[in-house]
């Protein structure tokens, strides 16, 4: 089977760490086409993905955009899609990783006649989207798609209630390859000597610096925790929130948490700065679509205190292989990071939960062949 992935994308967030799982296997059999250039290209090379990018300029739609901003891209998507028509034509199958993906794909399936499986890694609902963008994800998806292809039942349910047909979505979740996350205790108390962690408790967020990221509410929990208590920050400003950014440092200067907040910035080392966390902390303010850093920390045997909304429900059991509080709260969050420090027999125990739940559920070997069926299915009816 020979499969065009569509990624919109130069820059590697969550979907596109499970694209490359997905991509992977296929080998020679596999291009991913990028709309951008960036990371996310060098990284699916280093993983010997074929890979080419379509765009010099990124499509000018974002989220929140509605129906005279869309329509002024249309300049930018029509030399777009006659690339993808001409290169799908070459392949038995169109794979679509993001939203603009879906709607280049879209029309690319129907002028090619190939068949088009949506990958959904949102929650569509007016939280993250406008009304004109989710109308139009609804629509493609309903009318050109074989197959939606949800990360989570909270993705589903959010495409079901939002019009999207019940008989075309599966859930399949991320897979990770638990080996990935395995790391020498040697180097890790290295890690923390070099970034001046020793004798802290360690709480880490890892995620890009965005205000539905929620890492001001980790930040005020801060303050109300007791001294040794240390926050790192692991990511940056993705999509034009350097205001966040400034804010984020501006609320650590008046808390006078200057000692006690990093900002790391991007790493290519997230399994070795997880393996030197004590806890792992999720704050986003809006429902998550699945939470892939919650895994991760799983699988470096880490407990997790995260946001109880969407898909996060369906990773972590509270009080067996995770904490779970309410989105927005930072006194509950400073309390379970204060319980964490404490009660070190009883974390401990929930951190080896959370790593055998994470390495049972979410294999990627598991979740390849999962979706490797389904694709199957499709190309052969």
């Amino acid at each position: 089977m020979k499969i065009l992935f569509l990624d919109q994308s130069g820059k590697p967030g969550g979907a596109e760490l499970c694209l490359i799982d997905i991509a992977k296997p296929y080998g020679d059999c596999a291009l991913v086409s990028l709309f951008a250039d960036g990371a996310f290209k060098h990284l699916l090379q280093q993983n010997h993905i074929p890979v080419e990018v379509l765009a010099t300029q990124a499509i000018q739609v974002r989220k929140e955009s509605n129906l005279r901003q869309g329509f002024k891209s249309l300049g930018q998507l029509a030399p777009l899609i006659n690339k993808v028509v001409k290169k799908a034509r070459e392949y038995d199958l169109i794979y679509a990783n993001t939203q603009k993906a879906l709607v280049v794909g879209a029309l690319a399936s129907f002028f090619s006649r190939r068949p088009l499986v949506y990958h959904l890694h949102d929650i569509l609902s007016q939280e993250h989207f406008s009304q004109t963008n989710l109308r139009i994800a609804i629509n493609l998806a309903n009318r050109f798609a074989s197959l939606v292809i949800a990360n989570s039942q909270a993705s589903q349910t959010a495409f079901v209630q939002a019009g999207g047909r019940t008989d075309i979505v599966e859930v399949v979740y991320n897979g990770f390859e638990p080996k990935k996350y395995q790391t020498d205790k040697s180097d890790i108390n290295k890690l923390r000597q070099q970034l001046g962690l020793e004798g802290k408790f360690v709480v880490g967020h890892f995620s890009r610096l965005a205000p539905w990221k929620g890492q001001h509410i980790l930040i005020e929990a801060l303050a109300k925790c007791p001294p040794e208590v240390t926050v790192i920050l692991v990511g940056d400003a993705l999509f034009g929130e350097q205001d966040y950014v400034q804010k984020l440092h501006q609320q650590v200067s008046q808390l006078r948490l200057e000692n006690r907040v990093k900002f790391l910035g991007f790493r290519s080392d997230i399994p070795q700065l997880m393996a030197a966390c004590d806890l792992v902390a999720h704050t986003s303010t809006s429902p998550e679509p699945f939470g892939r850093v919650i895994v991760e920390a799983m699988l470096c045997e880490k407990p997790v205190v995260a946001a109880k909304a969407g898909g996060v429900m369906e990773l972590v059991e509270h009080g067996f292989n995770g904490f779970l509080v309410t989105p927005g709260e930072p006194q509950e969050l400073a309390q379970v990071i204060s319980t964490c420090l404490q009660e070190t027999e009883i974390t401990a125990t929930i951190a080896s939960n959370a790593r055998t739940t994470a390495s049972q559920r979410f294999d990627v070997a598991i979740i390849n062949q999962q979706i490797a069926q389904l694709l199957s299915h499709i190309v052969s009816g």
